[in-house]
């Protein structure tokens, strides 16, 4: 495996960073709390004006085609600067599971063109993630039902609005009845089409940790530079440093595994399920370990709604058990390690 990011693919990361920094500041994350979606207006109009809805539409619906790979620096900005998961969500795994529907030309033709555009917001329902994102305002609804994929439009569905942690975040509790009207993949077609949605929100979700462990990690750098005991900064003592460290070590750890995880989804490796639930395990590990001695060096008033470190902290925790928590993805890597046949020298060096 390459784990080497090209230079377009980093070019593309940069310019999505420069537009977050400007337009995704923690004074714009704060005022998108005031509103019903939990998005400030500009944030959204500028998601929607750079295209970035449209980034896994295939070209032929005015897309980008964009890759897993390509998805796993981008989930790290919208970590990093804490950008609500809801409009990730649209762009990345529902818009993928869109486009692999089977026999939906006439559908994705309906739905693609209007998601590149910003006309169209998705939520997507599975057991795994009972609470479904964003459902009271989604245009369309993609809903597990015993494998199949159903998607019914908001009007079809009953709301029940859930609140979270994290602010930002629209969690809702959706009922709703099956049909064959609203079924557009049966279970056979739907099951492979749920593992792949499943592994790239549990994709999403690890690089959103990823980013967030280096925004906490940066945050707690510059406070301890400024903050001052016994006439030095504390980030000069030696036990202070020891915390911050410890965070970065977790966090160039977690790194490569988002990366192997990534490149394994978009060739179809067989272990492509096992790499994304490890890479969810160590960069979610990463991102707790960093929100807990951030907020050891901040002391108490980094959970004081002013100070900007409780944005990132909240997000981590909201993110701890969504789309699998910590059990889950440990059973999956299980099952693989433990398999019959898969480990040992015979299959590390074949």
């Amino acid at each position: 495996m390459d784990f080497t990011f090209t230079q377009d693919q980093k070019s593309f990361r940069d310019a999505v960073r420069a537009a977050f920094m400007v337009e995704a500041t923690p004074d714009v994350v704060r005022e998108g709390w005031e509103h019903a979606s939990g998005v400030a207006p500009s944030l959204a109009g500028l998601i929607a004006e750079q295209g970035l809805t449209a980034l896994s539409v295939p070209e032929a619906f005015g897309g980008l085609a964009l890759s897993d790979t390509d998805w796993a620096l981008l989930t790290q900005e919208f970590g990093y600067y804490a950008v609500p998961d809801a409009l990730l969500t649209t762009s990345y795994p529902a818009a993928c599971l869109i486009r692999e529907l089977p026999d939906a030309a006439n559908r994705q033709q309906a739905w693609l063109p209007a998601l590149c555009e910003g006309r169209l917001s998705v939520a997507v329902g599975h057991p795994l993630s009972p609470l479904v994102g964003d459902a009271d305002r989604a245009d369309l609804l993609l809903l597990w039902h015993e494998d199949e994929v159903h998607a019914l439009p908001r009007a079809d569905v009953d709301i029940a609005p859930v609140a979270s942690v994290d602010p930002s975040r629209r969690l809702c509790r959706v009922s709703w009845n099956p049909s064959s009207a609203s079924r557009v993949a049966d279970a056979e077609a739907g099951r492979g089409l749920w593992q792949r949605l499943v592994d790239r929100m549990a994709l999403a979700i690890a690089g959103q940790q990823l980013g967030l462990t280096q925004r906490i990690l940066d945050l707690a750098i510059d406070y301890t530079a400024q903050r001052k005991q016994f006439g030095k900064p504390i980030g000069s003592f030696q036990a202070v440093k020891h915390l911050l460290a410890d965070v970065a070590v977790k966090s160039e750890f977690a790194r490569p595994v988002l990366g192997r995880a990534a490149y394994a989804l978009e060739h179809g490796h067989p272990n492509a399920g096992a790499y994304v639930s490890h890479a969810r395990l160590a960069c979610g590990e990463a991102a707790w370990l960093a929100a807990r001695n951030g907020i050891q060096v901040h002391g108490a008033i980094g959970y004081t709604w002013e100070c900007d470190l409780q944005i990132y902290m909240k997000r981590v925790w909201a993110l701890e058990s969504a789309w699998g928590d910590a059990a889950y993805h440990k059973a999956r890597v299980a099952d693989w390690v433990l398999a019959d046949g898969a480990a040992g020298p015979g299959v590390t060096f074949a």
